[in-house]
């Protein structure tokens, strides 16, 4: 499948550059795949629009400050955005610097005076960088911003503020491990949980570690094409439990955000005989476990796990926009973002959002 067919045309000031003042006061479009219909509403009415017994599937993943802005040789700045932990060095990691081609093994990067990293040598697109110590943690505290999108213009450390560091993080993130935030629990408060709780909705946490797949733009023109770099999954033994009650009793398994669709999905598309670490539903239940997921959910794909989600606007030709275009049809999909264009919704990880039925 050609990667235009995922392309839309939207105005750059559509582009959410600050979230609004109160996270669950995002429009939200209503979507209803088996009808091909739409309507607005707004996330602060989610209460009244869920189901008594529907399970919310959050990913609780923290998001680091993973930008971290420092000096090379003869003061030069530069900016490194730190991925993921390298599996086969101790104090190594996988990052992404746009001088990357010109970094070589053995340069040193400052981060003022607090700390201090090695270049290790490269892995694909990736910069390994050894931080010795505490030297990462230091270099997050006193050098590090969120790790925000391109497409929300910030112009050096000092650009970043406080609202940045607090609303690009869900109120129940708790694991840390991710390079960018899963953008549909930002527009869920404290408070909206708790009324969500009080009308019988349900939920289960699991962690997806959001790394460079589901951030990284598409670049071959054939779907099939694409390769996912991998992303670190983890399905607890509870929320295993409540998955699979859920589906069993046939309650709706809601995911909020395609990278809780994405954990999931991943265990469900794949049975591996005899390991814990997989949804199975040749049993009836999920296990609980840990991997790495290269899932790549496009058109054709069948869902096994989820039956509704709630998800940002996506960029085109993403595999995120892919994902979405799998669940309600690639041709509906579009119409609705052509809708939110029209009615000018606000776009991508600080705008408003869809939930999809």
């Amino acid at each position: 499948m050609e990667l235009t067919l995922f392309d839309y045309d939207y105005p750059e000031d559509l582009v959410a550059q600050r979230p609004l003042p109160e996270r669950d006061s995002s429009r939200m479009m209503l979507v209803d795949r088996a009808r091909r219909s739409f309507d607005h509403s707004r996330v602060s009415l989610l209460p009244s629009i869920l189901r008594r017994g529907d399970l919310l599937v959050l990913n609780d993943s923290r998001v680091a400050a993973a930008r971290l802005f420092g000096t090379i040789r003869g003061g030069e700045r530069v900016e490194l955005l730190v991925v993921e932990k390298d599996p086969d060095r101790t104090d190594a990691w996988r990052c992404l610097l746009r001088q990357a081609k010109r970094m070589r093994a053995g340069e040193k990067i400052f981060f003022g005076m607090q700390a201090t990293a090695t270049v290790a040598g490269r892995d694909g697109a990736f910069l390994l960088v050894d931080f010795k110590g505490d030297s990462l943690a230091l270099a997050e505290r006193f050098h590090g911003v969120p790790p925000l999108p391109p497409y929300i213009k910030r112009d050096g450390y000092s650009s970043y503020t406080d609202e940045d560091r607090a609303r690009y993080q869900t109120v129940y993130a708790n694991n840390p491990g991710s390079a960018a935030a899963p953008t549909a629990g930002l527009h869920l408060s404290g408070a909206l949980l708790d009324s969500l709780a009080a009308a019988g909705v349900e939920t289960a946490s699991v962690t997806l570690h959001v790394g460079i797949d589901t951030f990284t733009p598409v670049r071959a023109e054939n779907l099939e094409d694409h390769t996912m770099h991998g992303e670190r999954v983890e399905i607890g033994e509870e929320a295993a439990h409540r998955i699979t009650m859920a589906k069993a009793e046939g309650r709706r398994v809601i995911c909020v955000g395609t990278t809780a669709a994405r954990a999931i999905e991943s265990a469900a598309a794949f049975e591996v005989e005899g390991s814990a670490g997989f949804l199975s539903w040749a049993n009836g239940r999920i296990h609980h476990g840990a991997w790495t997921t290269r899932l790549f959910i496009r058109p054709g794909y069948e869902f096994r796990a989820m039956d509704a989600i709630i998800t940002n606007f996506h960029q085109p030709r993403s595999t995120l926009l892919t994902m979405v275009s799998a669940f309600a049809g690639r041709e509906f999909i579009l119409s609705c973002y052509r809708e939110a264009v029209r009615e000018r919704y606000r776009l991508f990880s600080y705008g408003d959002c869809m939930f999809i039925v």
